[in-house]
């Protein structure tokens, strides 16, 4: 029961007052309203593609058609090569496209010319796009080889590319775009990523009321209570855990059942990926709650922990880009493997498949959790103070 009163006192103090509900509920849902609509709405037909075709025969005209013909991506022509890689270094586009000069009559000459697709990043459009080139490329190939070997001298090989080409769009057979659910939808991370961020951000709540505490002197005489320091530290847990809670219960209906955005999720096993971040968050910010002794510096934890964290665990931009000491920096960081269990859940995978960062995340949440009670004690000064 002591521990029942500490946690109801525990919210009362959070969210008891309008700024309470303002930092730690409303802020968060509109941050992730606006990362959804800027972010996670990016739908194939919004894909920017860039493309240059140094071609001057058919086959180039007709590979840059087969990508305007699946209507899943915007194409937009470069004037070089060198253009083209700055546009996706700028991010101008999303996938560049380049067709080399000769294509055509490296084709009925029975050579394999290669398109080449630059990315960033690898992702579902730049696979299909490539799988597309290729396929294309493969059919160009096999009719330059039947014009090779059907045509006389006196046929030009280069028209009679030409006509089976148009002759083959006239008669080309409709298809049906299928989601193959292969990768996570385009912005999740970051949607993902601003959540934890704000999620994270109750170790500033937390340090800052103990560190209240502590100063007033108000957590000496709770122990001096004939209270447990067990049911002291159960009852702060369990404050923060409502708290918590309650952020993520009304980021994720805000976000599925308000705005539409479709995480590819179960929405039990999105909630369990989230409160296992969550019980991490809590054993951080109990572990330095007890470490701090000057309430000074509690301003400082938010800069300290919640940014730099949220850099290196990949809530901003992809581990991939980042230098390889990084991204093994990143395997200590609990916001990698929630992103990790997030993805790899909306890409099909169950709980069996997301069964390695959720046990990563419960050890962090243990071992963080049990030295946060051990170390979450009043001063010296305050206990003596308190007797």
């Amino acid at each position: 029961m002591h521990s029942l009163t500490i946690a109801w006192h525990m919210v009362r103090r959070t969210l008891g007052r309008k700024r309470g509900w303002i930092v730690y509920l409303l802020v968060p849902c509109v941050v992730v309203t606006l990362t959804v609509f800027l972010m996670g709405q990016t739908t194939a037909a919004s894909i920017l593609v860039s493309y240059v075709n140094e071609d001057e025969g058919p086959a180039g005209q007709y590979l840059i058609s087969e990508l305007e013909r699946s209507g899943q991506y915007v194409l937009k022509q470069s004037v070089t090569e060198s253009t083209l890689k700055e546009e996706l270094i700028e991010n101008k586009s999303t996938v560049g496209v380049y067709i080399p000069e000769g294509f055509s009559d490296a084709l009925l000459e029975g050579q394999w010319s290669t398109v080449k697709v630059y990315e960033i990043s690898t992702s579902e459009a730049s696979v299909m796009i490539r799988m597309t080139a290729d396929s294309a490329a493969t059919r160009l190939s096999g009719t330059a080889a039947l014009i090779r070997e059907t045509s006389g001298p006196s046929v030009n090989p280069m028209m009679a590319l030409e006509e089976v080409i148009g002759q083959s769009a006239q008669n080309r057979v409709d298809t049906q775009v299928t989601d193959l659910n292969l990768y996570a939808r385009p912005g999740l991370s970051n949607v993902t990523g601003f959540t934890l961020m704000f999620m994270m951000t109750l170790i500033s709540s937390v340090v800052s009321m103990i560190m209240d505490d502590r100063r007033q002197r108000t957590l000496s005489r709770m122990y001096t209570a004939p209270v447990r320091a067990y049911q002291i530290a159960l009852g702060n847990f369990l404050g923060s855990l409502v708290v918590g809670s309650l952020q993520v219960v009304i980021v994720l209906v805000l976000s599925r059942y308000v705005l539409r955005y479709d995480y590819g999720i179960p929405l039990l096993l999105h909630f369990l990926i989230l409160m296992a971040f969550m019980l991490v968050s809590l054993g951080v910010a109990s572990t330095v709650a007890g470490l701090i002794r000057n309430g000074q510096n509690a301003a400082m934890i938010n800069s300290m922990i919640v940014t730099p964290t949220c850099m290196l665990g990949g809530c901003f931009w992809p581990l991939a880009i980042m230098p390889d000491f990084m991204q093994k920096i990143a395997n200590f960081i609990p916001q990698k493997w929630a992103i990790e269990a997030v993805e790899t859940a909306a890409t099909g995978g169950t709980l069996s498949d997301i069964g390695l960062p959720l046990a990563v995340l419960g050890l962090m949440a243990v071992i963080l959790l049990a030295v946060g009670s051990v170390v979450l004690r009043p001063s010296e000064s305050g206990a003596g103070h308190g007797a």
